[in-house]
C-alpha cells in the first residue's frame, strides 16, 4: 500500500515524514547495517521545487557538499576527491578507492554509452509530449547481487531512474528510489534531483513542475536516532531565492566554471589569498556565483582562514545560503 506524502516546501515534507517514520506507520527490520525502522512504499510530492532544502533537521546540513553534489552530478564526474574534500567520511559509505562506482553523474553522462541529459533535452525540445523520458541510473548488470545475495560493490546506487514528463508548459519530474536514508540520505537526494529538474526545465525554457519522490524503503537506523532530531521552527527561513533555470549554453558554461572553481578549491597547494583572487575575476552568474560563495567559505575555513571565509558569505545573496551556512559553522564549532 503506498502511503503518500504531499506539502509546498521540503522541509515541511520533511515534518510529516518525520512523525511517519518514528510513528505506528513505520515498522521494524533488521538489515546489515543494524535494525531499522522503515515506512514502504512512500510517495512524496514537493509542490515547489526550489524550496529544496530542510532547515529543520539537527544535524544541520554541510551545505557546501550539497552544493557540491549538485555539480559532481550536472557535469559527469565520478572522482572522489571532489566531494570527500567537503565530506570525508563519505568513504566510509562508497569506498575509498581514486572514485565512486555508483556516481550518478557518470552514469547519467557518459554510461551506457550516451548523455542521457543531452538526449532528454533534444527528445523533449523536439516532441514534448513524449512519455518515454527515463533516465536510467540502475545497471543491472553490475549492480544486481551476486547468486549468493551478496552485493557486488560497496556503492550501488539507490537512485534507480528519474522519469521526465511536460505538462501544461511545465517539466514535471519523478524520482524513483530502491531505499532512502531519512536522515542521511533523504535531504541530499531532494537537493539533488530538484535541482537536475530545474535546471533541465531551464534548458527547455519551461517552468518547474512538481517534484515527485518514490522511495520503496525510506527508512532510519535506529543506532542514528540519538543523533538527529527535527528543529520545524528552524526550517522556516531556509527558502531559496536563486533560479537555476537558464539555457543550455549559460548553464553548462557556468557548471563548468564551479567544477574548475572546486577543482581549485581542492588543491591542497593553493592559498587562501590565491583562490581569493581567482573568484574575484570570476565570470559567474548570479545564482551560480551564490553556490560559489559558499564553496570557496567552506573552502577558506578548512584552510583556517576564517576572516576570508566570511568575506566570501557577505557576497552571497541567497539568504537560505547564508543560514543554511551559518548552522554548519555552528555544527562544527561545537565539534572542535
Amino acid at each position: 500500500m503506498f502511503q503518500q506524502y504531499h506539502a509546498r516546501t521540503a522541509d515541511e515534507l520533511w515534518q510529516q515524514l518525520y512523525v511517519a517514520v518514528h510513528g505506528t506507520a513505520a515498522r521494524e527490520r533488521t538489515s546489515k547495517g543494524g535494525t531499522t525502522r522503515e515506512l514502504l512504499h512512500a510517495i512524496l510530492c514537493l509542490e515547489d521545487p526550489r524550496q529544496r532544502w530542510i532547515g529543520s533537521r539537527r544535524p544541520a546540513l554541510n551545505v557546501a557538499f550539497a552544493l557540491a553534489e549538485v555539480i559532481w552530478i550536472v557535469t559527469g564526474r565520478n572522482d572522489a576527491a571532489f566531494l570527500t574534500y567537503f565530506f570525508p567520511r563519505l568513504t566510509e559509505y562508497m569506498g575509498d578507492g581514486p572514485t565512486f562506482y555508483g556516481a550518478y553523474g557518470d552514469r547519467l553522462r557518459h554510461r551506457f554509452g550516451l548523455d542521457q541529459l543531452d538526449r532528454a533535452y533534444h527528445a523533449l525540445r523536439s516532441n514534448p509530449e513524449s512519455r518515454q523520458i527515463v533516465l536510467e541510473i540502475w545497471d543491472p548488470a553490475t549492480d544486481l547481487p551476486a547468486p549468493d545475495g551478496q552485493p557486488l560493490a560497496q556503492d550501488i546506487p539507490c537512485n534507480l531512474l528519474s522519469l521526465l514528463k511536460v505538462s501544461d508548459g511545465r517539466l514535471e519530474w519523478t524520482q524513483v528510489m530502491r531505499s532512502n536514508d531519512f536522515y542521511r540520505g533523504l535531504p541530499h537526494n531532494v537537493v539533488q534531483f530538484t535541482c537536475l529538474q530545474e535546471i533541465v526545465a531551464g534548458w527547455l525554457d519551461l517552468e518547474v513542475g512538481h517534484y515527485h519522490h518514490m522511495s520503496d524503503s525510506l527508512h532510519f537506523y535506529e543506532k542514528d536516532e540519538t543523533g538527529f532530531s527535527s528543529v520545524p521552527d528552524q526550517g522556516k527561513d531556509v527558502m531559496n531565492t536563486d533560479s537555476l533555470a537558464c539555457s543550455r549554453a549559460e548553464s553548462e558554461r557556468n557548471f563548468a566554471l564551479l567544477a574548475r572553481q572546486v577543482d581549485r578549491i581542492i588543491d591542497p597547494t593553493l592559498s587562501v589569498e590565491v583562490l581569493a583572487a581567482e573568484f574575484d575575476k570570476s565570470d559567474l552568474c548570479p545564482a551560480f556565483r551564490n553556490i560559489a560563495c559558499v564553496l570557496h567559505a567552506e573552502g577558506a575555513r578548512r584552510r583556517r582562514a576564517t576572516k576570508t571565509a566570511s568575506e566570501f558569505m557577505e557576497q552571497c545573496t541567497n539568504q537560505a545560503y547564508q543560514k543554511l551556512q551559518n548552522r554548519w559553522l555552528q555544527r562544527v564549532s561545537r565539534l572542535n
